[in-house]
């Protein structure tokens, strides 16, 4: 990771990985951190990474430390468009495609932490640096 990276944007995984203090994150949100790049998460992601065992402080202060980004109508056609020409569809990839929209509108060069290269990248292309976590 020696280029210039602008945005970072973390799907769930990395999001999640990043509450629970996962080393290997932690070790890379402070390398983006160290380039000033911007570190930017979707709103469905927030929702995504939501469940009863959530250490909900430690949320909070992530989500502080971030760019939330709304889920507008216009972005939400814009992912459904993504879909269709990615040849998928369906609830499992609704998520991803917001994320994924949400990524391609960021100042770059946009980077993504993600369990998910294969279906990120279809929907993303070559425009967005996926790090596998």
């Amino acid at each position: 990771m020696n280029n210039r990276l602008e945005t970072v944007v973390l799907d769930s995984q990395g999001l999640s990985a990043w509450i629970s203090q996962d080393r290997g994150t932690l070790a890379m949100i402070r390398s983006f951190h160290s380039m000033a790049a911007d570190l930017v998460v979707c709103a469905n992601t927030v929702v995504e990474v939501m469940h009863a065992r959530v250490n909900t402080s430690r949320l909070n202060w992530v989500l502080s430390q971030v760019k939330v980004e709304a889920v507008t109508e216009q972005a939400a056609r814009a992912a459904a468009a993504m879909l269709k020409q990615a040849g998928l569809h369906g609830h499992k990839y609704a998520i991803d495609a917001t994320v994924a929209e949400m990524a391609l509108r960021q100042p770059g060069p946009v980077a993504m932490l993600t369990s998910d290269i294969d279906d990120m990248a279809k929907l993303c292309g070559s425009r967005v640096l996926l790090i596998t976590l």
